[in-house]
């Protein structure tokens, strides 16, 4: 049997193993059959904890509930991190992803900061399929805008009505060669933002921190908020922060464990 943390930010919820110092017969089958909320354990994404090389405390892989690996996933972070600042007893821990290493700090009360780093705009970035201005661009007749924040995002200033339609046709797009991420954002004021998520090879999900992060940048963007947001989600608030010193992005949020678990991976195997 191998054990698992049943950890979520949000109710953005996964399925965390700590792999350091063993071995783990994971692959994207077996990611996506754990996955599963009526047959498996039931997650957003499944996470496995590596060790970290040079100055990171550990490394994060990530497989999305459709058994996808990718870059990068802001609650999760936080997930990890909260572990390993209570493993190690320190307020400050740094992570290694695909998507680049995050450093991550106790922000108190239960929450976690990380330092998601600095946003990218160039359409070859993000990426995209050609060359547009991604501040504003046409998608099929709708404005949208367009970042990564460590993965793909694609931000839309409009209603989320038809979320459970538009998010699947865009998220796999030929505008968007590694398919994307798509926000669904209302402007509340100029320190609050409502936003709903179809999160790539998972679906509608109840939060997601890079979009948070996304829908915070594209709006300050357009000088329509400040540089400091709280964004509501779904499942919760997250404080979003695009520091103009160095031109950062922090996000501050809850990372909660769930319950623990033992699993026969074996019963997932391809």
């Amino acid at each position: 049997m191998t054990a698992f943390l049943k950890m979520h930010g949000l109710g953005n919820d996964f399925v965390v193993f700590d792999a350091r110092g063993k071995g783990l017969a994971l692959d994207a089958a077996s990611a996506r059959a754990l996955a599963d909320r009526r047959f498996g354990v039931g997650c957003d994404q499944v996470i496995v904890i590596g060790a970290g090389t040079g100055g990171a405390d550990a490394a994060m892989r990530i497989y999305n509930a459709d058994g996808g690996e990718v870059e990068s996933c802001g609650n999760a972070t936080r997930c990890v991190a909260r572990l390993l600042m209570e493993e190690k007893d320190r307020g400050r821990v740094v992570i290694d992803t695909p998507g680049g290493e995050l450093v991550c700090a106790d922000a108190g009360g239960g929450n976690v900061t990380v330092d998601m780093g600095v946003p990218k705009f160039g359409w070859r970035d993000i990426p995209l399929a050609s060359e547009v201005d991604t501040n504003r661009f046409a998608l099929d007749g709708i404005e949208a805008a367009a970042v990564n924040v460590g993965n793909p995002h694609c931000v839309l200033f409009r209603d989320a009505a038809d979320i459970a339609t538009l998010g699947p046709k865009l998220e796999t797009h030929p505008m968007f060669p590694a398919r994307v991420n798509v926000e669904f954002v209302a402007v509340q004021d100029r320190a609050h933002l409502r936003v709903r998520v179809w999160e790539r090879g998972v679906g509608i999900t109840s939060a997601c921190g890079t979009g948070a992060c996304a829908s915070a940048i594209a709006a300050h963007r357009r000088g329509l908020t400040d540089r400091k947001v709280e964004v509501m989600l779904d499942g919760g608030t997250l404080a979003i922060e695009w520091r103009e010193s160095d031109g950062h992005m922090l996000m501050t949020g809850p990372a909660t464990l769930a319950f623990k678990g033992d699993v026969d991976l074996k019963d997932y195997a391809t």
